[in-house]
């Protein structure tokens, strides 16, 4: 129990970038700490059983992408309360310009940059050559610094 809470709280905001969904990504850190579970008498034994449940997330988002190939578009999107006192226009606007990647840009772009994977390792969790994690990564770049620059753009004109 005591190791749930632990790792609750430290590969949520993993599985919240990897997913860009907040109730998917609850759902993806369930499924990954219910399979640890199972076989929590062998993995008790790691000496991080942390990094187990690091590469069970990643993996597990990698075959959940790989099944619906697609991203699920909905009517509303849910209210969410801002952080802390001051909103963050900036931060904002980087979040919502990687969820409007496509989710396996997105994952490039998580592993690359909040994991600070290099490429070749990004390759290997995700299945696809290093050259595949090269364009996704250019072209996710790209689109971001489009995304994020448009703002100021057309706000100062």
């Amino acid at each position: 129990m005591a190791f749930v809470e632990v790792a609750w709280q430290r590969h949520m905001r993993l599985a919240l970038l990897l997913t860009g969904d907040r109730w998917r990504a609850e759902e993806l850190l369930q499924d990954s700490l219910v399979k640890m579970y199972q076989r929590w008498r062998k993995l008790s034994q790691l000496d991080d059983p942390h990094a187990y449940l690091h590469r069970c997330l990643v993996n597990n988002h990698t075959s959940i992408w790989r099944r619906l190939r697609r991203e699920r578009l909905v009517a509303d999107v849910p209210d969410r309360a801002a952080s802390g006192g001051g909103v963050d226009h900036d931060a904002i606007a980087l979040r919502r310009a990687l969820l409007s990647l496509p989710p396996r840009q997105r994952a490039v772009v998580v592993l690359r940059h909040y994991e600070d994977l290099p490429e070749r390792e990004v390759a290997k969790v995700l299945g696809c050559s290093i050259g595949t994690v090269k364009s996704q990564h250019a072209r996710a770049m790209e689109k971001l610094r489009h995304l994020v620059d448009q703002p100021s753009r057309t706000g100062s004109r």
